[in-house]
C-alpha cells in the first residue's frame, strides 16, 4: 500500500496535465503571426534573473517626406501678331534685300526689281497720306492746319492780328509792376537803330523803358538814361543792345534778347517769358538783383 504523500502526488497529476495544456493553448493563441518576431518577455529567460532591465527597442526613423516642388508659373502665351505687321515686316525686309543686292550688283534686272518694289511701297504710302487727309478733314481736332499757327494766308493775317491784340493787353497788364531795361552804348549804331522801336513800344503798350548806358554816354529819345552801376556785369551783358524784363518790387529780372528786335518780336518774347510755362522752360535764366 502506497504512502500518503505518494498517493497525493498521483492525485495531482491529472490536474497538472490539464494546467499545462491550458498554458500551451494560451501561448499558441498569443504567438505572433508568421513572419513576425515578437520580443520575448524577460521572465521567459531564467538566466537573466528577476531584476534584469532591458531598454526598449529603438524605433526606426520614418523616411523623410518628399518636399513638394512648387509649380513654376506658366508664361502666358504671346498674343498672335496682327497679319498686317507680319506683311509689313516681310515687305520691308524684301525691299532692303533688293536694295542691297542692287547696290552690290547693279545690273539692269536687279535695279529694276528694286525699283518696282519701291514703287509699290511709295503707292501704299501715298494712299495712306490721302486717307489721313480725309480723316483730318472729317475730324477737326485731328486737322493740323487748325491747330496753332494757320497756313492759309488770310487765316494767318487774322491769327497774327488777334495774337498781337492779346499780347499787347498782356504787356499792358505787366506794365503795372514791370519795366523793360534797355542796355546800350552811345557809340553803338544798332543801339541807335533800336531806340526808336523801344520808344514806340513804350507809348503803344504802356510799359516803361529804363535805359542804362554801359559807357555813360547819352541816347537820343532817352534823356533820362542811367549810367551803369555794375548791373550789366551782374547780368552778364556782353552784347548791346540788350533788353530785360524786370519787376522792381521783387528784383526779378529775365532776359528778353539782344540785338535789334521788332515790335512783334518784343511782344512775342515778353508774352512767353512772363508766362508760367515759359518760366518753367528755363528757370535758370531768371535772376533776382537790386535794380538801379
Amino acid at each position: 500500500m502506497m504512502s500518503c504523500p505518494t498517493y497525493a502526488y498521483l492525485r495531482l497529476l491529472p490536474i497538472l496535465a490539464l494546467a499545462m495544456a491550458l498554458v500551451t493553448a494560451a501561448a499558441q493563441e498569443a504567438a505572433p503571426a508568421a513572419g513576425q518576431v515578437e520580443p520575448r518577455p524577460y521572465w521567459s529567460d531564467r538566466w537573466r534573473g528577476w531584476h534584469f532591465y532591458e531598454d526598449p527597442p529603438l524605433e526606426e526613423p520614418a523616411p523623410p517626406r518628399a518636399q513638394a516642388v512648387p509649380a513654376r508659373p506658366t508664361k502666358p502665351a504671346d498674343p498672335p501678331r496682327p497679319p498686317e505687321l507680319v506683311e509689313f515686316e516681310r515687305l520691308q525686309k524684301s525691299l532692303e534685300d533688293l536694295r542691297n543686292i542692287a547696290i552690290m550688283r547693279p545690273t539692269e534686272s536687279n535695279v529694276r526689281r528694286y525699283m518696282e518694289l519701291e514703287m509699290q511701297v511709295v503707292n501704299r504710302a501715298s494712299y495712306f497720306a490721302d486717307v489721313a487727309q480725309r480723316v483730318a478733314w472729317a475730324t477737326p481736332e485731328l486737322d493740323p492746319t487748325l491747330q496753332g499757327r494757320p497756313v492759309n494766308a488770310q487765316a494767318l493775317e487774322v491769327f497774327e492780328r488777334q495774337q498781337r491784340t492779346d499780347r499787347s493787353a498782356s504787356v499792358a497788364e505787366l506794365g503795372r509792376d514791370h519795366v523793360l531795361i534797355f542796355f546800350y552804348r552811345s557809340d553803338c549804331p544798332y543801339c541807335h537803330a533800336f531806340a526808336p522801336t523801344l520808344q514806340a513800344f513804350e507809348a503803344r503798350h504802356g510799359i516803361q523803358v529804363v535805359p542804362v548806358s554801359v559807357d555813360g554816354g547819352p541816347m537820343p529819345g532817352f534823356p533820362r538814361a542811367r549810367p551803369d552801376n555794375g548791373i550789366a556785369t551782374a547780368l552778364q551783358v556782353t552784347q548791346v543792345p540788350a533788353v530785360f524784363l524786370a519787376q522792381p518790387t521783387t528784383g526779378k529780372i529775365t532776359p528778353i534778347g539782344s540785338g535789334v528786335l521788332s515790335e512783334s518780336q518784343l511782344l512775342e518774347r515778353i508774352a512767353i517769358v512772363s508766362s508760367p510755362t515759359g518760366e518753367a522752360m528755363l528757370p535758370g535764366a531768371t535772376q533776382h538783383l537790386a535794380l538801379p
